[in-house]
């Protein structure tokens, strides 16, 4: 899954690529335990994943602009490892 795009799947609020025309990261979480506060300037944190029709096999991703994974799981340490470095530093 890391490197692919994800396609545009319907969600609970629309579709994907409807919800990645900011231009902004998205982290897309089903656990609702994850957070990318630091990056909030930067990435859009969505927890209603709810994929209608189809199943995301993951507890969580993070996509970059472009609609490409950059991480996937549910540990919140290796998602603070992975946001700095396609989205620089955390803002306090």
């Amino acid at each position: 899954m890391l490197g692919r795009r994800m396609r545009d799947v319907r969600l609970k609020r629309g579709r994907l690529y409807a919800l990645m025309h900011g231009g902004r990261g998205l982290l897309l979480d089903q656990t609702g335990r994850l957070s990318a506060a630091g990056w909030a300037d930067r990435v859009d944190h969505v927890t209603d994943v709810a994929i209608v029709g189809e199943e995301l096999d993951v507890p969580a991703v993070l996509l970059r602009p472009d609609g490409h994974v950059a991480w996937a799981g549910d540990d919140q340490r290796d998602l603070l490892t992975h946001l700095p470095r396609w989205f620089g530093a955390a803002v306090a």
